[in-house]
């Protein structure tokens, strides 16, 4: 009985240390859909997207922006999205761009993939990556030129 109750306690501070506080955030006992690994298929990136949200609103609500990026990045595997994947994690790891929101980095996530509602093409796909440089604060766009994005 007492190794249960000590277990027991050692998992309610694990959790309230990852940022999953009992009783004041109850979506954090809420149970989401495991994440699906995202290639780069255009058909897939809006319920990839919609997927991240949730699991960024119910389990992930207390971290850091750039902790949830990378935790979006982890699923991000395979085909033309490794490449974009390694440019992003080299950006970021540079000091070159910063989201401000894990929302912003799931938009240019669509953008850059063209499941876009908003009208984004598949051809147009690669051409803008829409987040933010620290260095000015500036929006630019990043634009695929072989393996590389150049930004311009």
């Amino acid at each position: 009985m007492q190794a249960q109750i000590q277990a027991l306690l050692a998992a309610q501070r694990g959790a309230e240390i990852a940022g999953e506080t009992t009783g004041s955030n109850m979506g954090s006992h809420i149970e989401v859909a495991k994440l699906v690994i995202f290639n780069g298929e255009a058909a897939r990136v809006g319920g990839f997207i919609t997927v991240c949200r949730l699991f960024l609103r119910t389990k992930l609500r207390g971290a850091i922006v750039e902790e949830q990026v990378q935790w979006i990045l982890s699923y991000v595997q395979g085909g033309s999205a490794d490449i974009w994947k390694e440019n992003v994690m080299e950006e970021m790891e540079a000091g070159e761009v910063e989201y401000k929101l894990a929302e912003e980095f799931l938009t240019c996530l669509r953008k850059e993939f063209g499941g876009g509602r908003r009208g984004v093409s598949e051809s147009g796909r690669a051409e803008e990556a829409g987040a933010r440089r620290k260095n000015d604060g500036g929006v630019h766009t990043g634009v695929q030129v072989g393996s590389k994005r150049k930004w311009i």
